[in-house]
């Protein structure tokens, strides 16, 4: 007997990545290849990304747009996001400030003796402790684009954060959604 295919789908970091863009450009109306370009995914990625997104009910497509659902998005991030995506650590590298150590936390959050976390990244001018980001185009993406950079650290700290930070970056969350 054969067995029955699952073909049940399952978010991928760049969906969040691409999720996390649209809610920073907000009612901006982005064409495949500019979503590609602000997110640093293929326009086969981007493409995945939405279909995914909107299978999962947090994305819909109005007007052929693609819209974040915004409550269903905000309980996500809040509430599931951080075990669908855990924090993966790493060494002490140079690299890009994230989390508290990037805006807009570092304007909240008085930085401690320990070294800030870092996505790993060439053009890093930061010694931290590494925190792998979503998906490896992003530090990329996140210099280009100050909403998506400000998106991506505040889910690191929802992510990797003390309480105190993942409180935080919940509440500036929730005012910008």
């Amino acid at each position: 007997m054969r067995r029955p295919v699952n073909r049940q789908l399952v978010l991928k970091p760049q969906d969040f990545v691409l999720l996390l863009a649209l809610v920073g450009v907000k009612d901006e109306v982005l064409t495949y290849p500019e979503l590609a370009t602000l997110t640093g995914l293929s326009m086969s990625e981007v493409h995945g990304a939405l279909k995914r997104a909107e299978a999962a009910r947090l994305l819909a497509f109005v007007d052929r747009r693609p819209r974040v659902l915004t409550p269903a998005f905000k309980e996500f991030l809040v509430h599931g996001a951080r075990y669908a995506f855990p924090a993966v650590r790493g060494g002490i590298v140079g690299g890009v400030p994230t989390a508290y150590a990037a805006a807009p936390l570092d304007r909240h959050i008085v930085p401690s003796g320990d070294l800030p976390p870092v996505w790993p990244h060439a053009a890093g001018t930061v010694r931290g402790v590494a925190l792998m980001p979503l998906y490896p185009s992003t530090p990329d993406a996140a210099l280009r684009n100050p909403a998506l950079y400000e998106n991506l650290a505040l889910f690191d700290a929802i992510r990797a954060g003390s309480v105190r930070e993942r409180n935080l970056a919940v509440e500036i969350f929730e005012a910008r959604l």
